[in-house]
């Protein structure tokens, strides 16, 4: 197991008392001073109160949420973070996790939970002159040509592995339907909104800044959890080389994966960064061992001392130290909004009421699956 050593864990202090946790005095998180002072930033929008208790109520905090017994966590420069178990939900601890923050190219997880499940990866799409008219040339390309014709598959192979802006506008156009981009960006927003990521808004389907275009570390999360729960994301995810196919007047390209992690972490499934001078580095990882798989979320890293992957290193190390079923809160799902909604009528309708709007939920689809197998045995 790869760690960084007892330097990268600096004292902080554990707030949550007990596990699972409960509400504590705010804690200011773990800090590292970067040797360059980060830009001044426009403070973002306060989030409701309601929402930061997603998940737990310890979690409704700006500082650090940790379990009582456990270690220090890491001092890093990330002014947002949180290690989740994918697998069973648990939240093993966070600094301000529901705050947001500017995303950068981890947005483009979203584009992926959003798309991947509506589009045929074997379908070949031509590329407009507007997917790429909007896009400084110095900004993270695949490489992508006006009139080319590639494979959905490549085009996710280029956004994961070349963090391809380009591809990121044609997926999203493509995926918009008759709205185009646009029609693609709603499409997140949507998604973002049943996975119940309630601080995550995009304005641009690859993450370059724009206006109101936000997520938090416990978002992010949540939407890794619906990315990496696909076969075929995993497997995209984790290519190390990939060709892209010759287009007219441009020969066949190989593009290998920007992820360096995937060969120094011991059980790396994949990970995303990002960068823009608004957001500063952000970064997404995944880690499986003994039957445990760990995601890492952390926004607003700088590039020194250690850089968004070697502080989401010390922090998957941190998380893996802990007991399994160590919790300061749970990852929600989209399930328990239906449940939840179901109850409120119950209670909001009289039982009686509420009971029988239920009944009609479960009954009604029973009853049309039934009228269509009737009226498909008649001549």
């Amino acid at each position: 197991m790869m760690t960084l050593g007892a330097a990268l864990l600096a004292p902080s202090v554990a707030i949550v008392q007990g596990t699972p946790a409960v509400a504590a005095p705010e804690v200011p998180c773990p800090r590292v001073t970067p040797p360059v002072p980060p830009p001044a930033r426009p403070a973002p929008p306060p989030v409701d109160p309601a929402q930061r208790k997603v998940g737990g109520d310890a979690l409704a905090t700006a500082g650090l949420v940790i379990p009582a017994d456990a270690p220090p966590a890491p001092a890093v420069t990330a002014t947002a973070w949180q290690v989740a178990d994918l697998n069973s939900g648990e939240v093993l601890g966070g600094c301000g996790p529901h705050e947001r923050r500017t995303p950068a190219s981890v947005q483009k997880l979203l584009l992926a939970a959003t798309l991947m499940p509506r589009l045929d990866p074997k379908q070949v799409v031509e590329v407009k002159r507007e997917d790429l008219a909007d896009l400084d040339p110095g900004s993270s390309l695949m490489g992508l040509v006006e009139g080319g014709r590639y494979p959905i598959e490549t085009l996710w192979l280029g956004l994961l592995l070349k963090s391809g802006n380009d591809a990121a506008n044609v997926l999203a156009r493509v995926g918009g339907g008759e709205k185009g981009r646009q029609g693609g960006v709603d499409a997140m927003n949507e998604e973002a909104r049943r996975l119940r990521a309630n601080q995550t808004h995009a304005a641009t389907p690859s993450g370059l800044d724009g206006p109101g275009q936000y997520t938090s570390a416990y978002d992010l999360a949540l939407i890794a959890r619906a990315c990496f729960a696909r076969e075929d994301f995993r497997r995209y995810i984790a290519t190390r080389v990939a060709e892209v196919p010759a287009q007219p007047n441009k020969p066949a390209f190989q593009i290998t994966n920007d992820n360096t992690l995937l060969d120094r972490v011991p059980g790396m499934l994949g990970g995303k960064t990002g960068f823009t001078q608004l957001a500063r580095q952000t970064y997404v990882g995944v880690v499986e061992r003994d039957g445990r798989r760990l995601a890492v979320t952390l926004l607003g890293a700088e590039t020194a001392p250690l850089g968004s992957l070697g502080e989401a290193i010390a922090l998957l190390d941190w998380g893996f130290a802990l007991p399994p079923n160590t919790s300061v809160g749970r990852l929600v799902t989209p399930e328990e909004k239906k449940s939840s909604s179901l109850a409120f009528l119950v209670t909001g309708l009289g039982v009686a009421a509420g009971l029988t709007v239920m009944a009609l939920v479960v009954t009604t689809p029973l009853r049309r699956r039934r009228g269509e197998r009737r009226g498909a045995n008649q001549p």
